[in-house]
């Protein structure tokens, strides 16, 4: 199988299963998640993460330059090849928060409250995982990858599995995209930045108070435009802070945390 066709395969998996642990990870770990409810965590509607998709691609190819001759010593090797992949996945990670927050005026994910945190956008705590993921990945995926590559790319349902996915997920992102723009827009007429998950949960929150339907998979998709939403929790906002209140996390100014 070509490079190619691996990488699109890994991209693909690393998108599913990275949305899978998200998911677990926010119903029983997350301290931003006290209720303990279940959230369909990212940016696109699909049970996908783009951002898990290109990191197992990057996790692949650091793996594939095991055994170059530059460290003699296994240990070493080992230990380099590791921070190799923790810095990798904390760089793309670190991109891909400072475009949204700069180009789009969201804020996907927010650390911080986390020690030694960047802008709000990477910590050590979360590089220790990237690392501790690669290990995972290195010693328990890696090995057999290829040999389970080759098995698939001999049945017809591999591609049309991967066809499929590929399908729905560039209209999920058409989508996911113009819901940004509109966010984008309202965000630039106030002068804010808009935190995606809180604006997220806040969404839920009315419409289990309204006694309305709570969709999973469509969380933006309430009986009022989007728009008002935003435009009610920002007057609210301001309230607060006239008043002297703390105020929720929906929305940042730009240039904070």
């Amino acid at each position: 199988m070509g490079l190619f066709l691996t990488l699109a395969f890994l991209f693909f998996i690393g998108s599913v299963f990275g949305w899978v642990l998200e998911l677990f990870f926010r119903r029983f770990i997350s301290a931003a998640n006290p209720e303990r409810k279940w959230i369909n965590p990212g940016f696109c509607t699909g049970p996908y993460l783009p951002l898990y998709g290109a990191g197992l691609c990057i996790l692949f190819l650091i793996a594939s330059l095991e055994n170059t001759g530059l460290i003699s010593d296994p240990f070493w090797e080992k230990a380099v090849l590791f921070l190799w992949m923790a810095v990798c996945m904390t760089a793309i990670e670190y991109v891909a928060g400072i475009l949204m927050i700069r180009v789009a005026k969201v804020r996907l994910w927010d650390y911080s409250h986390e020690w030694g945190n960047i802008q709000g956008i990477i910590c050590p705590k979360f590089s220790l995982a990237w690392a501790v993921l690669g290990a995972a990945y290195y010693f328990f995926i890696h090995p057999h990858i290829l040999g389970a590559l080759q098995w698939l790319a001999q049945n017809l349902a591999f591609s049309f599995v991967i066809g499929m996915f590929y399908g729905v997920f560039f209209i999920d992102l058409a989508h996911s995209v113009q819901l940004t723009a509109k966010l984008k827009q309202f965000a630039e007429e106030n002068d804010v930045v808009i935190r995606y998950e809180n604006l997220k949960a806040h969404l839920r929150s009315v419409q289990e108070r309204n006694a309305q339907k709570y969709h999973f998979f469509r969380p933006f998709h309430t009986s009022r435009a989007l728009a008002e939403h935003l435009q009610e929790r920002l007057e609210l906002v301001k309230k607060d802070l006239r008043e002297g209140r703390q105020s929720d996390l929906v929305f940042a100014r730009r240039g904070r945390k």
